[in-house]
């Protein structure tokens, strides 16, 4: 995980949110630093194609190189009426991030507070739910790395996973309430080999701000 930790980001919430209200920037998404990464916190009422009767989404945050943009989501995307957002660059490659429901794999009541080792395995999230997030079967030999990460901070368990293929992805998964969040980098082979270490950089910074 990054060390930019969930408590200094939720208390600069007020800053992003200004910031993402100036011409030309996106709500949620902060100045870029040295390196030419902005920081994105999900802003508070964003909406989705979640459906309704859903209650509001503790907000994600991660870091996005400042030439990427966000684009529409589309229930025709992979991840469906789950993907809350999309970012892309034709140099780089492209992220989405899923929010799911709890309740597609357990069980539990619509205000549950769970964890990801609580609903799956590792190797279960991602035989189970990686067609929706790559469009197709997931096989062990695409898998060239699966582990757990645990944020000191949140406490938190990020699931983490690198396939092989084309597209190359990475993926970071967690669960916090009554969500399982996650985030895939997709890049071809001419993105992965010129942008690698810029795209690890995205996945390993994702997290989830737990209630304060």
């Amino acid at each position: 995980m990054a060390s930019t930790g969930w408590l200094a980001l939720a208390l600069s919430r007020p800053a992003l949110a200004i910031q993402g209200m100036t011409a030309g920037r996106l709500p949620g998404l902060s100045e870029p630093d040295p390196d030419g990464f902005s920081m994105y916190m999900r802003p508070e009422g964003k909406s989705g194609g979640h459906g309704i009767g859903w209650s509001e989404i503790p907000p994600y945050y991660f870091k996005v190189p400042s030439t990427w943009e966000e684009v529409p989501v589309s229930i025709a995307d992979l991840g469906g009426t789950e993907l809350d957002l999309r970012f892309k660059s034709s140099e780089d490659g492209d992220l989405a991030v899923v929010v799911a429901p709890v309740m597609r794999f357990a069980d539990i009541g619509f205000n549950a507070d769970v964890r990801i080792e609580d609903l799956l395995n590792l190797e279960q999230l991602i035989y189970g739910f990686g067609p929706e997030l790559t469009g197709d079967t997931v096989e062990p030999d695409q898998i060239v790395d699966m582990h757990v990460d645990k944020d000191a901070e949140s406490g938190l368990s990020f699931y983490k996973y690198e396939l092989v293929g084309s597209p190359h992805m990475l993926v970071s998964a967690t669960a916090f309430k009554n969500r399982l969040y996650i985030m895939t980098v997709r890049a071809n082979g001419r993105q992965w080999r010129k942008s690698k270490d810029k795209l690890r950089t995205m996945v390993d910074s994702f997290g989830v701000v737990p209630k304060i």
